[in-house]
């Protein structure tokens, strides 16, 4: 039975939009670097090295603004990257709050420190403050590994402690799920925009029939 469900936040819980992250580099700060950095599951580059915790944020704004128009200051560098954020869908608020009520809640991210407040006010926004909701949150750049590393998926599965069969994680990168499952970490793919309520309760159900 699941006792754990454990969510990627970007892409599933936040909406993106890469490209008016990068149309918010180039316009704002006359930065083009940024094209080849991001796209919406796998970051490369400085952008990889920030969220894999090799690159402080402090040093990644010092490098962007290296590379960018005259005058153009921290605050700028940040707000470009909150651009990749759109927001929370109001039924996914809910849908949390629902959740937890039975399961125990996680988030597994790729993420960064400059993007995450930004998401954390997105998450209150909605009713579903991250630390009133998640039992704990892991992410990239605390524990210095991106998924789909099995290093990642290895050192949150030991921590919940958790059986296998007892977490259900979910992620919006086909390579992120194959990576899961390929450590024995039960995983499904959501596709962005999509229904993700009706997508949990589907596997959820699924899951409790077969062990009927």
């Amino acid at each position: 039975m699941i006792k754990a469900l454990i969510f990627d936040m970007g892409g599933v819980l936040v909406d993106l939009d890469v490209e008016d992250c990068k149309r918010a580099f180039r316009e704002g700060l006359d930065y083009h670097d940024i094209d080849d950095m991001i796209d919406a599951c796998h970051q490369k580059g400085i952008y990889g090295e920030l969220e894999g915790g090799t690159l402080s944020a402090d040093e990644f704004r010092s490098i962007v603004l290296a590379s960018s128009r005259p005058g153009a200051a921290c605050q700028d560098v940040d707000e470009a990257m909150s651009h990749i954020l759109v927001g929370i869908e109001p039924y996914k608020g809910e849908l949390l709050r629902r959740l937890s009520e039975k399961y125990e809640l996680y988030m597994l991210s790729n993420n960064n420190p400059i993007c995450l407040p930004y998401s954390m006010k997105m998450f209150e926004d909605a009713g579903a403050p991250i630390d009133e909701t998640f039992r704990k949150c892991y992410f990239s750049f605390e524990l210095k590994a991106l998924k789909p590393s099995a290093s990642f998926y290895r050192t949150v599965m030991e921590d919940i402690g958790l059986a296998p069969e007892e977490m259900l994680f979910i992620d919006d990168s086909p390579r992120n799920v194959e990576g899961a499952l390929e450590v024995g970490l039960p995983a499904v793919y959501y596709e962005p925009g999509s229904d993700l309520a009706a997508l949990i309760d589907d596997v959820l159900e699924r899951k409790e029939k077969r062990l009927c």
